[in-house]
């Protein structure tokens, strides 16, 4: 068995097998441009399918951005042919005015594609990526010019669960690829924009690199192995963030007052670990204290309100959410008994029957209307405290206001039945060993849980 053949079957072996079994053959989809890199990884995969129980399946992402792309995506179909892989060629149209350049825009767009890819109709559990050890020393660079920080610098991981990535390339140098390919006559395209310096990756690679290679012969190896030690530095950050995030954390919403307590360094990683836990991208270390000044030190009626990517972190009674801003939309639906009830907004309603509590079951409650809030209602949930309006209610609950706008009222026949977060009508509550109907919201915009 070749080095290269007997290093990933030990890393399929370890990561496929032995640290996460499943009870079917893993599905691997491989993502083949048809350069040198994944040209041999999809050699060295099906090898290893003689020796290992996985479905393999490659996608090539035809970004029509050179006017080889046709014959590109030829030559990949020819490949996976002869090697008996079934490849899906995918087209994506790309913005060439992103802001953030035709790179980021055609990265974005290939994985996107990748990872809605189905075998069947069930999702690949991992996506492979040829990545190898010059990518990662380059990255790595990319990353230190770029003043990124422990997260940044510890750059791409051999195996990422979160995202359902998979690169075993990358403790192996592209030139070690390159041997294996021209000793098993393995064919490939060259991207003639993979010569082009006005790219910043390509830049370091022809231009830097070389530089370092001629004093420092090791510095491809020295960076990736200094990159897989600040990997393990970030693991020991995100594992301090779990620790102190864990009296802070209720419901996605973050306690600014334990906040405040922890040390300016300790408080940055916690946000920086609860923005990864949203799929938030990083903010600069500048933005990073400006928002940590202004959620510990605004007045407390400050109406913040900090757009981040898709969410946006505000704050209210003294914590922080990250929620969708969106225009509350009327609506008006009849349940009909069905364990869930989806809202047109995205939230939804469980219903479960349950003993001494919810709705009591013995008015019949057959049907129930589902709508929002108008204004102006009236609710008494506590027999012995007198009826209150319900904005009354929902501020002494310290229910957010952006929560407010979209929160689901619950009839029974003409009577405001239950509120969530603030509790049932008294005179229909079940009591002692009485079925009820427990009901709880969940926000679509925050992924709270609101119970009646």
């Amino acid at each position: 068995m070749h080095p290269l053949l007997f290093q990933l079957h030990a890393f399929l072996t370890h990561h496929l097998l032995t640290e996460q079994p499943l009870t079917r053959p893993p599905k691997l989809l491989l993502a083949l441009s048809g350069g040198l890199d994944s040209c041999v990884l999809l050699h060295l995969l099906a090898q290893a399918q003689r020796y290992l129980p996985f479905e393999l399946h490659a996608m090539h992402v035809h970004h029509g951005l050179s006017s080889n792309a046709d014959a590109w995506a030829g030559f990949c179909s020819q490949q996976c042919q002869s090697l008996n892989v079934p490849l899906q060629i995918t087209h994506v149209d790309i913005d060439r005015t992103n802001q953030h350049g035709v790179e980021a825009a055609a990265r974005q767009l290939r994985y996107q594609a990748l990872f809605n890819y189905q075998f069947g109709d069930v999702i690949a559990d991992f996506v492979v990526t040829a990545h190898h050890q010059d990518d990662q020393a380059e990255t790595m660079l990319l990353q230190l010019f770029r003043g990124a920080g422990v997260k940044g610098l510890s750059c791409m991981a051999a195996s990422d669960k979160t995202r359902r990535l998979m690169r075993p390339l990358l403790n192996v140098s592209r030139q070690s690829l390159h041997e294996y390919a021209v000793q098993h006559q393995i064919e490939w395209c060259d991207d003639e924009s993979n010569e082009n310096t006005q790219y910043e990756r390509n830049f370091i690679r022809h231009e830097v690199m070389p530089v370092l290679e001629s004093r420092y012969q090791s510095v491809k190896s020295v960076l990736a192995r200094t990159a897989s030690h600040l990997a393990e530095a970030n693991t020991l950050l995100d594992t301090l963030a779990i620790l102190d995030a864990r009296e802070l954390l209720l419901n996605n919403s973050l306690c600014l007052q334990g906040l405040s307590q922890l040390d300016i360094p300790r408080a940055k990683n916690v946000l920086r670990w609860w923005f990864a836990q949203n799929q938030l991208a990083m903010p600069t270390a500048e933005h990073l204290t400006e928002i940590i000044q202004q959620l510990l030190n605004a007045k407390p009626d400050a109406d913040l309100s900090i757009k981040l990517q898709h969410l946006t972190l505000k704050r209210y009674q003294q914590r922080a959410y990250l929620c969708i801003e969106y225009i509350a939309e009327p609506f008006d639906m009849v349940w009909n008994g069905e364990a869930t009830l989806t809202l047109p907004n995205g939230g939804q309603l469980k219903f479960k029957q349950v003993s001494g509590a919810g709705l009591a079951l013995k008015f019949g409650m057959s049907k129930l209307r589902i709508t929002n809030r108008g204004g102006g209602e009236r609710f008494k949930p506590n027999p012995l405290r007198p009826t209150r309006t319900l904005k009354h209610l929902l501020q002494e609950a310290n229910i957010p206001p952006w929560q407010r706008l979209h929160l689901p009222l619950i009839y029974w026949q003409d009577t405001l039945a239950c509120v969530p977060g603030i509790g049932v009508a008294h005179e229909l509550q079940a009591n002692g060993g009485e079925l009820g109907l427990e009901i709880v919201w969940q926000d679509a915009f925050t992924k709270q849980d609101l119970a009646i």
